[in-house]
């Protein structure tokens, strides 16, 4: 997903906000500093992810039969594949992901 900097500028911003207003957090850094490496590790996670649907995208157009985007079977292979490229690259799965993960038919 593409987000402008402006936006992620905004959520470390209301990150910060949650952070300060919590009485379980003590701050040992300047809290710019913190509000910057929350930029940063928002704008790399977003970049590894662009990079997952890319290769998810490569994987699909790659199958020997054609699939259109869009198809049900275009969507379950999407979410398969991406499923597997955060878990290679280290990112775990969404929680919701995971609880569906784990539930038998």
């Amino acid at each position: 997903m593409r987000i402008s900097r402006e936006k992620i500028v905004r959520i470390s911003h209301k990150a910060m906000d949650v952070l300060v207003a919590s009485d379980e957090v003590e701050f040992v850094e300047d809290r710019d500093t913190i509000r910057q490496k929350i930029v940063l590790i928002l704008t790399e996670t977003l970049r590894e992810e662009e990079k997952a649907e890319a290769e998810v995208r490569k994987r699909i157009t790659s199958q020997k039969k054609e699939i259109t985007e869009g198809s049900e079977e275009w969507d379950v292979l999407y979410r398969k594949y991406y499923a597997e490229e955060l878990r290679r690259m280290g990112i775990a799965a969404a929680p919701e992901e995971q609880h569906h993960q784990h539930r038998r038919y």
